[in-house]
C-alpha cells in the first residue's frame, strides 16, 4: 500500500506541475499575441514581442505554441485584451502591484480585490504605491553567460543604469527608451538573455516578519494563479528559511 500511495503522490504531483506548465503557457502565449497585435508581428521590429518571445523560450514553451500565438494576433477570432494595473496593499504595509491582461475588467478586479482582502490587505487606487517603484527595463542573463567584471563593463557600455551580479546571474537596469538597443548589445556578446521586459523595481523594500511573509506570499501565489495576471511586484524582504518553506 506504501508503494501505491507514493505512486498516487507523486502522479498527483505531476499533473499539479503539469497544470502550473499550462497555465504558464497560457500566460506567455497571451503577452506574445498581445504584443504581435499592438505592434509588427517581427520580433526584430517589436521589442515587446521580442521580449515575449525570449520569457516563452526560457520556460521550454514549444516553437509551435509560439508561431501559433503570433498568428493568433492577425486572425479575425483574436481576443481584445486590456492592459490593467492594480496596486494595493498586502499585509505589513507592503506595497504590491498586479500587471493583468484581461477581457473582462469587471470580473477581474473583483477576484484581485477578493485576494487582497483575503489576505488581510487591501485594494487602492491606480497611483497609490506605484510612486514607491521605478518603471524600467530589466534584462537578465545567466551567471555562465559572462563574469561580473565583463558583463558590468559591456552593460556600461551599452547604456545600461545599473548591473547586479550574483551567483545566480546577471540582472541589468535600463531606462524604459533604453532597454531595447541594451538587450541587443548584450545579446550580441553573451547570447540571448533569460529574460527581457519592463518590470517596477522597488525605491526601497521592507522587512516583514514570517508571519506576515507568509501571507504575503500566500497572496502573491494566489495572484499568480490568476489566469488574467501577468506580473505581480512587491516591496519586502522575507528571511531565506521561510522563502525555503514555502517553495518547499
Amino acid at each position: 500500500m506504501a508503494g501505491h500511495s507514493q505512486f498516487k503522490n507523486i502522479m498527483h504531483k505531476k499533473g499539479k506541475q503539469d497544470a502550473i506548465r499550462s497555465k504558464l503557457f497560457s500566460k506567455l502565449a497571451r503577452e506574445i499575441t498581445v504584443a504581435a497585435k499592438l505592434g509588427l508581428p517581427d520580433p526584430g521590429m517589436n521589442a515587446r514581442l521580442r521580449a515575449a518571445i525570449i520569457a516563452a523560450r526560457a520556460e521550454n514553451m514549444p516553437k509551435d505554441n509560439i508561431e501559433r500565438a503570433i498568428k493568433k494576433a492577425a486572425g479575425a477570432d483574436a481576443e481584445n485584451y486590456d492592459e490593467v494595473r492594480y496596486e494595493g496593499y498586502a499585509p505589513g504595509g507592503v506595497a504590491v502591484i498586479v500587471e493583468a491582461l484581461t477581457d473582462n475588467r469587471n470580473r477581474t478586479a473583483g477576484e484581485i480585490r477578493s485576494y487582497f482582502a483575503k489576505a488581510g490587505g487591501s485594494l487602492a487606487e491606480t497611483g497609490a504605491v506605484s510612486f514607491m517603484f521605478d518603471h524600467v527595463g530589466g534584462i537578465e542573463f545567466e551567471a555562465k553567460a559572462a563574469s561580473e567584471e565583463a558583463m558590468l563593463d559591456a552593460a556600461i557600455e551599452a547604456g545600461a543604469e545599473d548591473v547586479v551580479s550574483t551567483p545566480e546571474g546577471h540582472e541589468i537596469t535600463t531606462t524604459l527608451s533604453a532597454m531595447r538597443d541594451v538587450a541587443q548589445a548584450l545579446e550580441a556578446k553573451f547570447g540571448e538573455p533569460r529574460k527581457v521586459g519592463f518590470v517596477w523595481k522597488p525605491q526601497t523594500t521592507i522587512a516583514v516578519d514570517d508571519e506576515t511573509g507568509e501571507k504575503i506570499l500566500r497572496l502573491m501565489d494566489s495572484l499568480d494563479d490568476n489566469d488574467d495576471v501577468q506580473n505581480v511586484y512587491a516591496n519586502f524582504e522575507v528571511s531565506d528559511a521561510l522563502m525555503a518553506k514555502m517553495s518547499g
